[in-house]
């Protein structure tokens, strides 16, 4: 079960980076058309469906690396105990919240490909496909969040910046 979570993670940072280049090549298209005789059609619409979709297909990498913003400044002041109470309450409020997320993404995804929603760009395209790969992201967000318990359970920190080779290595 651990290598194929593992492998589902790497995929979904895989496809996270590649949505992170198309970007990049979209905007230079776009420049492009500055300089050449060409007019770049849907290049910020589909840049923008890459960009939501980068964003999203990152969360499970970066939550495990350790690179999700996390504010201490409450809970290193607290005692242990009363520590760890409000780690339990902020994992179960994240994971609550990512749950609802990548189940409304999925829907959203399922009712555009349902109806066959495409955008309204000049080049129409498939609704489902920006939205499902957002949904996927999701899902895996939710996935990473749900696998912080047992390792709270054990008695170990929620993972924060500089954490990466430690949680990693916990698995």
């Amino acid at each position: 079960m651990r290598r194929a979570l593992d492998s589902f993670y790497a995929l979904t940072t895989l496809l996270a980076a590649c949505c992170f280049v198309a970007v990049a090549l979209l905007v230079l298209y776009q420049l492009g058309g500055q300089l050449f005789p060409y007019v770049p059609r849907s290049a910020d619409e589909f840049a923008g469906y890459c960009m939501g979709a980068s964003a999203f297909l990152g969360l499970a990498d970066a939550l495990r690396s350790g690179d999700h913003i996390r504010v201490t400044l409450v809970a290193d002041r607290l005692a242990p105990r009363a520590k760890c109470a409000m780690q339990w309450l902020a994992l179960s409020i994240g994971s609550a919240l990512a749950l609802w997320s990548a189940w409304y993404m999925l829907r959203m995804a399922w009712d555009s490909w349902r109806m066959n929603e495409l955008s309204s760009g000049l080049i129409a395209l498939p609704m489902w496909l920006p939205q499902g790969a957002m949904a996927w992201g999701a899902v895996a967000f939710a996935l990473a969040l749900l696998e912080l318990f047992p390792l709270l359970a054990a008695g170990a920190d929620l993972p924060g910046p500089g954490d990466a080779e430690e949680f990693s290595a916990d698995r």
